[in-house]
């Protein structure tokens, strides 16, 4: 079942079940969704690393305001933000773990022959192709800057 039409089942079952939080998460699911759709360069159906790509991207924006409003002390609006973000990650597959992304950087260091800072743009290539969807690019990247600054 595509992202669309899971979107639309679940924004159904939110209005039946009066979760405020929930439909407004799905709503702005599917206005992200309607404006890929209506966006420049469209060729037909949004692909799943697009979807995967899109809703990691909503998360990742939350986060940064979750983040803001902390700061501020306003737990009323961060508290707002993590409803959503709960929301949006059930459509993501599960997140890894540190330890299991350093595996991976570990992994992909030995296949490409990094041998410095030098190679983490070959690095981040490979490894974000391998990890897209499963964890945030932000950890990826600090993460291979600590495993070639330790070479």
């Amino acid at each position: 079942m595509s992202l669309e039409q899971q979107v639309a089942d679940g924004i159904k079952k939110a209005m039946l079940a009066r979760e405020e939080a929930t439909l407004r998460t799905l709503r702005d699911i599917k206005s992200a969704i309607l404006l890929a759709k209506t966006s420049e360069g469209f060729t037909g159906e949004i692909s799943p690393a697009d979807e995967m790509k899109m809703l990691q991207k909503m998360v990742k924006q939350r986060k940064d305001s979750l983040e803001i409003y902390e700061k501020q002390g306003r737990a009323d609006l961060a508290a707002r933000e993590k409803e959503e973000i709960a929301v949006i990650e059930g459509f993501l597959p599960k997140q890894m773990t540190e330890a299991e992304i350093r595996e991976a950087v570990k992994a992909a260091i030995g296949r490409t022959g990094a041998s410095s800072m030098a190679d983490m743009g070959k690095v981040m290539g490979i490894i974000n192709k391998e990890l897209a969807g499963k964890a945030d690019g932000k950890t990826i990247a600090t993460l291979v800057k600590e495993a070639l600054n330790s070479i």
